[in-house]
């Protein structure tokens, strides 16, 4: 058996041109949506991201701001410009790129934006939201994995669902996002004990742990869905996720490659969540 592909890039690009339609029944009525982006430093990861997520931007017809500081750059002038972009009203969203340099603290400047503002889903009021099953804004990564299972028509309830990896941008809040669309959770990481008693079980297998081919073909279920959020850079340049994607697609019932599968769809999240804070905004 060889697993289906659930290609995430060719759902971005269909979710997208109908962002486009959006943003232009908005402009009728004198509406932009706009993302501010900040960037902190020189980490090259990052500076990509940030220009990914200003050219998906430009090519729906948002209205981008980005706006870039040195490392050494005192905490409390970003959080001066967070004020400031709060009280913007052409900035429906406010974006800062993490990792922040060891001199910030990165709470303080994610609970500085404004709940109605924060795209990400990072603030604790929404990360509460989301808690309650009632989400005002989604983390964009999760977000575009349950749009993945929502497209491909992969039903979560009753399932057995294992999320490997518990960071506040990913694991957890997939994890909240599973049980709300009623599977049964089991939140792992790589300390995890008898790991592979979890995975094997899983109807539904989600890893973002940040270790290359760290999920092997043995750990995975027969006919499982998995789905790879890791992106990792081998020594020779090349990418690869946290599953070992050529043994996995063996086992595996549909799964994700990497790239051009969960990444595609964090980017076109923001940008939903962005055109959406702009059309609360204006009253629709």
């Amino acid at each position: 058996m060889t697993a289906q592909i659930l290609d995430g890039k060719v759902l971005a690009q269909r979710l997208r041109a109908g962002f486009r339609e959006q943003c232009g029944a908005l402009a009728v009525r004198g509406v932009r949506p706009g993302l501010a982006v900040i960037l902190v430093g020189e980490d090259a990861a990052s500076k990509v991201y940030v220009h990914n997520k200003v050219k998906a931007c430009e090519d729906v017809g948002l209205y981008s701001e980005k706006l870039v500081y040195p490392a050494d750059i005192a905490p409390a002038v970003v959080l001066d410009k967070i004020a400031e972009l709060n009280a913007d009203t052409k900035v429906h969203g406010i974006l800062v790129q993490l990792p922040l340099p060891a001199h910030f603290d990165e709470a303080a400047v994610l609970e500085a934006i404004a709940p109605k503002k924060d795209v990400d889903g990072f603030h604790a009021e929404n990360v509460g939201a989301l808690a309650q099953g009632n989400p005002r804004f989604i983390p964009c990564t999760p977000y575009g994995v349950m749009k993945m299972f929502e497209q491909s028509e992969i039903d979560l309830s009753g399932k057995e669902a294992v999320v490997i990896g518990r960071s506040n941008i990913v694991g957890k809040p997939m994890a909240l996002l599973l049980i709300n669309a009623g599977a049964t959770v089991t939140v792992c990481n790589s300390r995890t004990r008898e790991l592979r008693a979890h995975t094997r079980r899983a109807d539904i297998l989600i890893a973002a742990v940040g270790k290359p081919r760290f999920v092997t073909a043995d750990m995975i279920k027969p006919g499982a869905v998995v789905i790879d959020v890791g992106i990792n850079r081998l020594p020779d340049g090349k990418l690869c996720g946290d599953v070992d994607f050529d043994a996995a697609r063996e086992i595996a019932g549909q799964i994700t490659p990497v790239p051009g599968g969960v990444g595609p769809m964090t980017i076109t999240m923001l940008l939903a969540n962005t055109i959406e804070a702009a059309e609360r905004e204006s009253g629709k």
